[in-house]
């Protein structure tokens, strides 16, 4: 599925453009967006790269990786979203989130609405049965966003991540094809 176009009341999510560099910098290079990420903040560099390892990925056949661009009514870029499909067993119908919010738009509930998008983007339109997240433990914000999208927490991955800090866990929640219409309806 290429371009990418959902859309809520407050924020949609479309494919990124090479324009999105200094926006989604302000998300990648921020280290208090970093703090509960699986990578130290980035560079502009490191940015750039980013931006167009996700343009090619997005014109896969088949597409695996729907990293997006989050965006307000103005187009201003406030987050960065992602659902990977997972590979594997091929009974396996299954991705994973992951979704970063600029600071200055923390605590205004746009975390749950970029979460509920991707969920949406998953079951109704890529037909996944289940997706999860993995959050750092001390994340308590990204726990309240995916409970609140519905998500149970399931359990925590041990020495999941090895990070310059040293090993770190992981705390998985998940939700189902069929709690998600529970949720949506």
């Amino acid at each position: 599925m290429y371009p990418v176009a959902i859309s809520s009341t407050r924020l949609a999510l479309r494919e990124f453009t090479p324009a999105d560099v200094d926006a989604l910098l302000a998300i990648y290079g921020d280290p208090r967006v970093a703090e509960h990420m699986s990578f130290e903040p980035r560079s502009r560099e490191q940015v750039e790269k980013t931006i167009e390892g996700v343009g090619g990925a997005a014109e896969a056949e088949p597409r695996m990786d729907y990293s997006l661009a989050v965006v307000v009514p103005d187009d201003e870029l406030v987050a960065f979203a992602r659902l990977a499909i997972d590979v594997g067993h091929p009974l396996q119908n299954s991705a994973q989130l992951g979704f970063a919010l600029r600071a200055d738009r923390w605590r205004q509930g746009l975390g749950t609405e970029v979460v509920r998008l991707l969920l949406q983007l998953g079951f109704e339109q890529l037909g996944v049965y289940r997706i999860w997240g993995a959050r750092s433990p001390l994340n308590e914000a990204s726990a309240a966003v995916m409970a609140k999208a519905g998500m149970v927490e399931e359990g925590i991955i041990r020495g999941h991540l090895n990070l310059a800090s040293g090993w770190r866990d992981s705390v998985v929640h998940s939700i189902l094809a069929p709690e998600w219409t529970g949720v949506a309806g």
